[in-house]
């Protein structure tokens, strides 16, 4: 079965677009609706305002990133540790992925979709 729930990964319509100048709450909950997981962004070692854009935490961020406009594209094909890294790339912030009830990060080794679905 674990096969089979792979492969729905890569053909599931289920895509997340992460756009700069949203709220961290909404990307949040935009994820959740998509995937079933939590994404928690943070502001150094603290959890960040949700109410704060991405965009404004990311000037916040001593990291030199190479700024774009364009969407950011997540998958649940994608393994959780390479989705985290996109975010830290892209826009110079740090994510967790964590299960639905937003307590236990899950590993990085593992497809969102693995995630989704409790395999971890």
């Amino acid at each position: 079965m674990g096969l089979l729930n792979n492969i729905k990964d890569h053909f599931n319509n289920a895509e997340f677009k992460v756009a700069p100048n949203k709220k961290l709450k909404t990307l949040s909950s935009e994820f959740k609706s998509a995937f079933g997981c939590s994404l928690v962004f943070y502001k150094g070692a603290q959890i960040a305002d949700g109410e704060m854009p991405l965009a404004a935490l990311d000037k916040r961020t001593t990291k030199d990133v190479k700024k774009t406009d364009a969407e950011l594209k997540i998958k649940g094909s994608m393994k959780v540790g390479e989705a985290e890294k996109l975010f830290n790339q892209n826009f110079g912030v740090t994510v967790q992925i964590k299960d639905k009830d937003c307590k236990i990060c899950v590993p990085n080794d593992i497809t969102i979709g693995q995630a989704a679905r409790g395999e971890y």
